[in-house]
């Protein structure tokens, strides 16, 4: 419940601070004094968007404070939803700084206005009368009808199949679409793949290849030149073998007569050795050397294909033909088992979308059983409240859509008068009509879901009398389970709060301020007197006032 307010450089408040209990708080005051002043500020704590123009001295900050006891609430998962600091003693700031940007805070660690508003509603419910046209929208109806089923948990697993459904329905989508466009492109890279694979590519071949076109294509002139270079070295007349022979000779004739002719002898040894060897690798290139026509055709075909290939793909190594052959094959791949894919996610999608026909199927039933039960209470409580001919036709259509909270359509038909045909109720009723239904429905809901605080703003406009007394009797059994507070220009409502508080204005300084004080009770009695009868109060007015509060 609300336990505290503290209002600090808010419109025509300087400075205010007040306490709450528990119970009826009744708050009054004059056209103008400022209870909707009041609610600005309270607004700002549910996290309403700031404006620079309520802060009524620039040079300074706005800053608003809201203290709820919570300790009597199951609300410990909901701030480690949002990953706030739990305290029994909740405190949400809102701070307005003079250059107009807006922060707001719980328990002291700063928050988002999203957050703010998720965390608040399960705080403050603010009724006004701009709130009562919620009544005629589908997901307050539905709120209130889930509310009195019991749906909360089917349509927490509804919600998370649902998300789940439409993710894997958008998934089939996309899938489709790419297999509309693979389809396009699979043939191409069909070819594209056939193409390079036929090649039979290696990454390392392109030089061998070119090296064995070299050897075939010139087999005669590597033929003569192996020749002359044998017999250049090996000639008998004029080979450099025979000659280096005969060097030989000559410095064995001499080498022991200085050690650098030995060395030099050495090193002619080494050379002959070297030619020894040179001669027989090049008759083993002579033998290995033969003419094949068909193979230097088979060379040179493989050769122009590499060499086509690496054009049409505009790159320069084989490695990178393998590389586009590897991409081409997971495309025509995934294209191939993009079939099998989609058809599991569709099954997948069948199974889930059975999952959600039965969970709404039971959130339906459950809706249609507590109708009946709804109705006559709703229709019973507007008769007390000077609606004796009210009724209610509340229907649910099932649908084939999957809708956020079920598979209905709902529609509360209204007839406020005999002899007339129901209605729609946002055509049906006026606003008068609809701020007691909407008091009626809080009242009945008021016994299913716990709210902490509720506050109704001038929720009996334009009733008065025995209606209006029925009105405060109302919220007087509603706060029995919950905190309420109300404010009302009605003597019968104001009588029935445990609490009573006043807003007023001050001049001070020829500047107008707004205050609110807890009245004691004589003061309740001649507030309520002047509710009665204006400012010139009588003593009839105050009998009549102390005999309402008693």
């Amino acid at each position: 419940m609300l336990t505290g307010l503290s209002i600090k450089n808010y419109a025509l408040i300087d400075e205010l601070q007040v306490s709450f209990n528990n119970g009826l708080s009744i708050i009054t005051g004059e056209t103008g004094a400022g209870k909707s002043i009041l609610l600005g500020g309270l607004s700002l704590v549910l996290g309403k968007r700031a404006d620079l123009s309520q802060i009524n001295d620039k040079s300074k900050k706005c800053v608003i404070e809201a203290v709820f006891d919570i300790a009597n609430y199951d609300l410990k998962l909901i701030f480690e939803e949002k990953d706030f600091d739990y305290e029994p003693q909740t405190i949400i700031r809102r701070e307005i700084l003079p250059s107009g940007k807006s922060r707001a805070f719980v328990n002291d660690t700063p928050v988002t206005l999203e957050n703010l508003v998720f965390v608040s509603g399960y705080l403050l419910d603010i009724h006004s009368q701009h709130q009562t046209r919620q009544l005629i929208g589908d997901s307050y109806q539905f709120m209130v009808i889930d509310a009195l089923a019991n749906n909360k948990t089917l349509l927490k697993e509804y919600s998370t199949l649902l998300l789940n459904y439409k993710s894997i329905e958008r998934r089939v989508k996309d899938l489709e679409q790419s297999m509309i466009d693979a389809k396009k492109e699979y043939d191409y890279n069909q070819f594209l793949f056939n193409e390079l694979n036929d090649a039979q590519l290696k990454s390392d071949e392109l030089e061998d290849l070119e090296t064995q076109f070299e050897q075939l294509n010139n087999v005669e002139i590597i033929s003569e030149t192996l020749s002359l270079t044998k017999s250049l070295l090996n000639n008998e007349d004029i080979g450099i073998v025979d000659k280096l022979n005969e060097v030989k000779r000559a410095l064995n004739r001499i080498n022991d007569f200085n050690k650098d002719y030995k060395s030099v002898e050495e090193r002619i040894n080494s050379v002959a050795i070297e030619l020894d060897d040179i001669l027989i690798e090049l008759d083993v290139f002579e033998e290995n050397l033969s003419s094949d026509p068909e193979e230097l055709e088979k060379v040179n075909q493989k050769l122009q294909t590499i060499n086509n290939l690496l054009h049409k793909h505009s790159v320069l190594e084989v490695s990178d033909l393998i590389l586009i052959r590897d991409d081409l094959n997971q495309k025509i791949s995934i294209t191939e088992n993009l079939d099998d894919t989609i058809t599991e996610a569709t099954a997948e999608l069948g199974i889930i979308k059975t999952q959600l026909k039965n969970i709404s199927s039971k959130i339906s039933v459950n809706r249609q059983e507590v109708i009946p039960k709804f109705t006559k209470n709703l229709e019973t409580i507007l008769s007390e409240l000077g609606m004796p001919n009210a009724k209610f036709n509340i229907v649910i259509e099932k649908t084939e859509n999957f809708k956020a909270n079920g598979m209905d359509d709902l529609q509360f038909l209204f007839m406020a008068n005999k002899g007339s045909q129901f209605t729609e109720l946002k055509k049906a009723a006026s606003g008068g009509e609809l701020s007691r239904i909407m008091l009626a429905i809080k009242s009945i809901l008021a016994n299913y879901i716990k709210l902490p605080t509720l506050m109704f703003d001038e929720i009996d406009t334009g009733v008065s009398g025995e209606i209006s007394n029925k009105m405060g009797e109302i919220m007087k059994l509603m706060s029995k389970n919950m905190q309420v507070f109300t404010i009302t220009h009605l003597p019968q409502i104001a009588s029935k709060g445990d609490w009573h508080f006043k807003v007023y204005k001050t001049d001070v300084d020829e500047v107008t301020h707004t205050q609110m004080k807890a009245l004691n009770y004589d003061e309740r009695v001649v507030e309520i007197a002047q509710m009665l009868g204006g400012l010139n109060v009588s003593d009839s007015a105050l009998a009549h006032a102390k005999q309402l509060l008693n």
